[in-house]
C-alpha cells in the first residue's frame, strides 16, 4: 500500500481524536481523582468501550493474529481463557468500586497500602508496577512501528511509527487527562469493531466463503489441532494463558479503572460490553491470523501477519485505512492509560509517600510531569524490537502476578500483613526478572507459573508469622461488601448509587 494513503488516514484519526479529546475538556482538572479517574463519573458505555479499546490492543490485532500465524488454532484457546478470567470482575468489580468511593483510592497500590496500613507495601507495588508496565507499554508503540512498516512495504520506517505513536499519546493524555481518553477510546472502539468485521466478512468472501475457509484450514497442517506444528506445548500454553487469566486484577491500568463509574449499575455495563467486544474481537483476530497462515505462509515474522493482510489485494483500501487507524488507536489507548496509571502510583504512592504532606495539586502537577517520561521509556523499549509481541505482552504481565495474592487477601483474608506484601513482591519480582532475563524455565514452565506459586507461598508464610492489621482488615473488608438490603421509601435513592459522586 502506498505511504501517501497511510498518513492520509493517521491525518484524519489526528483531526478526529484530536477535537474528541478537546470537547471531553470540562474545566480545569483540579485534583488528582479528577484528572486520573475522570472525576468518577464514567457512564456504563463509555467506560466499556475505553475498558476494551485500554484492553485490546497490539496484542489483539497484530499480537494474537500472529500468534495464530505461529501456532494453530490454540491461540484461540489461550485467549478465551482470558475472557473467562474476566468473570474475576464480577467478584472484584463491585469491591474496588467500592473501597475506592469510602476511601477515594486513585490507584490500586493505594488501596493495598491502605488495607495492610504500610505505605511501603503501596510504594513496593507501585514501583513493580512500574517495572513490568513499561515493557508492556513499549510493546504498544512496537505494534504501531511494524503496523505502519509492514502495510507500507517498508516505505514508512519502524521508527517512525513509535515515534508517532509517542507524540500521540503525551499529547492525548495530557489534554484532560482520563476524560480524553475515555472519549477517543469510545470513538475508536466502535471504529475497531465495525471495520474489523467488515474485514473477515470480505475476505471470507474472496476466499469463496465460509466452507472453503474452513476447508484449506483443515487440510494445513497443524492449523487446526493443539500443540499444532508443536508451538503450543502445555507449559508454553500455561505460561501464556496464566497471566491473562488474571489479568483483570493483576494489571493496574486496568484494575484502576474499577475506580471510574459513576455507580454500580454502570459498572455492570462496563462489564457486559467487554465481554461482547471482547469475544467478537477475538474471533476476528484470529481468523486475521489464519487467513495469513493460508495466503502468505513464507512470512519472515508472524507479527507481519496483520500488516501484510492489510496491505494486500484481499482487502479494499479504503478499508484497510480504517481498520489501520483503529488498531493504531487501541495501541496509543494503552500506552495512555499505562501512562496515567503509572503517572499516578509514582506521584501518590511513591513521591507523596516519601515527601509527606504534599498537596492534591503539588501531586497532580508531578503527575502531568511524568507523563512524558514514561511515554519515553517505553519508546526505548521499543526499539530492542524482541520477539512476538503476543509473548512480549504475556512475560510483562507474568511479573504482574506477583500483585495477585496481595490483591485477594485484601478482600478476603485478614490475616495478611504488610510485611508479607513487601517480601513476597519484591522476591517473587525479582526471580521473575531473573527467568526472563536469562531465558531460564525452571521444569520447563514460563517465569509466570513461578512468580505466581512464589509469591502465595511468601506472602501466606509471612503473614501467618507477622502481626495483622486487624482493625483495618475488618474495616476494609466489610466497606467492599454489599450493604445488607432494607426496606426504604420510595423516594430514598438505592445505597450503591447513594454512594456515586
Amino acid at each position: 500500500m502506498e505511504a501517501s494513503w497511510i498518513w492520509f488516514g493517521v491525518t484524519i484519526y489526528v483531526v478526529i481524536a484530536l477535537v474528541a479529546a478537546v470537547a471531553s475538556r470540562a474545566g480545569k482538572s483540579k485534583d488528582m481523582s479528577d484528572y486520573f479517574l475522570g472525576g468518577r463519573k464514567m457512564g456504563g458505555f463509555v467506560s466499556a468501550m475505553s475498558y476494551s479499546a485500554t484492553t485490546y490492543s497490539a496484542f489483539m490485532m497484530v499480537g494474537l493474529a500472529g500468534l495464530t500465524y505461529a501456532g494453530g488454532v490454540g491461540a484461540l484457546g489461550f485467549e478465551l481463557l482470558y475472557l473467562c478470567g474476566v468473570s474475576l470482575i464480577l467478584i472484584f468489580g463491585p469491591r474496588f468500586w467500592r473501597v475506592g468511593q469510602k476511601f477515594g483510592f486513585v490507584t490500586p497500590s493505594e488501596m493495598l497500602g491502605h488495607r495492610y496500613r504500610s505505605r511501603a507495601a503501596g510504594m513496593t507495588t507501585a514501583l513493580a508496577s512500574c517495572v513490568f508496565l513499561i515493557p508492556y507499554a513499549g510493546v504498544q508503540l512496537a505494534g504501531v512501528g511494524y503496523l505502519l512498516s509492514g502495510m507500507s512495504g517498508g516505505a514508512i520506517s519502524f521508527t517512525a511509527g513509535t515515534v508517532l505513536a509517542t507524540i500521540l499519546a503525551i499529547l492525548f493524555a495530557t489534554v484532560a487527562g482520563l476524560r480524553s481518553v475515555a472519549w477517543t477510546d469510545s470513538l475508536q472502539s466502535i471504529m475497531m469493531i465495525v471495520s474489523a468485521t467488515l474485514v473477515v466478512v470480505i475476505i471470507i468472501w474472496q476466499m469463496g466463503g465460509i466452507g472453503t475457509f474452513f476447508g484449506r484450514l483443515e487440510a494445513e497442517p497443524g492449523a487446526m489441532s493443539v500443540p499444532g506444528t508443536g508451538y503450543f506445548t502445555f507449559s508454553t500454553f500455561l505460561g501464556l494463558a496464566l497471566p491473562w487469566i488474571f489479568f483483570a486484577i493483576s494489571n493496574p491500568q486496568v484494575s484502576q479503572r474499577l475506580y471510574t463509574p459513576a455507580s454500580m449499575k454502570d459498572l455492570r455495563k462496563m462489564l457486559l460490553g467487554f465481554l461482547l467486544f471482547g469475544f467478537i474481537y477475538t474471533m476476528i483476530s484470529v481468523i486475521w491470523g489464519f487467513t495469513a497462515m493460508l495466503e502468505f505462509p513464507d512470512l519472515e515474522a508472524a507479527d507481519q501477519a496483520t500488516p501484510t493482510l492489510l496491505g494486500s489485494d484481499l482487502v479494499p483500501v479504503p478499508l484497510a485505512i480504517i481498520v489501520m487507524i483503529g488498531i493504531l488507536a487501541a495501541c496509543i489507548s494503552t500506552i495512555d492509560s499505562i501512562m496515567l496509571t503509572l503517572s499516578s502510583m509514582f506521584t501518590r504512592d511513591v513521591y507523596a509517600v516519601a515527601k509527606k504532606g504534599t498537596s492534591e495539586k503539588t501531586q497532580l502537577i508531578i503527575g502531568k510531569a511524568v507523563l512524558p517520561v514514561v511515554a519515553l521509556l517505553a519508546f526505548w523499549f521499543a526499539h530492542l524490537e524482541l520477539d512476538l509481541i503476543a509473548v512480549l505482552s504475556v512475560a510483562a504481565s507474568a511479573g504482574l502476578l506477583v500483585i495477585v495474592p496481595p490483591t485477594v487477601g485484601a478482600f478476603f483474608w485478614k490475616r495478611g500483613t504488610g510485611s508479607a506484601v513487601i517480601v513476597s513482591v519484591i522476591a517473587a519480582g525479582a526471580m521473575v526478572l531473573g527467568l526472563e532475563y536469562t531465558g531460564y524455565r525452571f521444569l520447563n514452565q514460563g517465569s509466570g507459573v513461578w512468580g505466581l506459586l512464589v509469591s502465595t507461598a511468601l506472602f501466606v508464610g509471612i503473614s501467618l508469622a507477622t502481626p495483622a492489621p486487624k482493625e483495618r482488615a475488618e474495616e476494609f473488608i466489610t466497606s467492599s461488601r454489599k450493604p445488607p438490603k432494607r426496606k426504604k421509601s420510595a423516594e430514598e435513592p438505592d445505597e450503591e448509587e447513594a454512594l456515586a459522586p
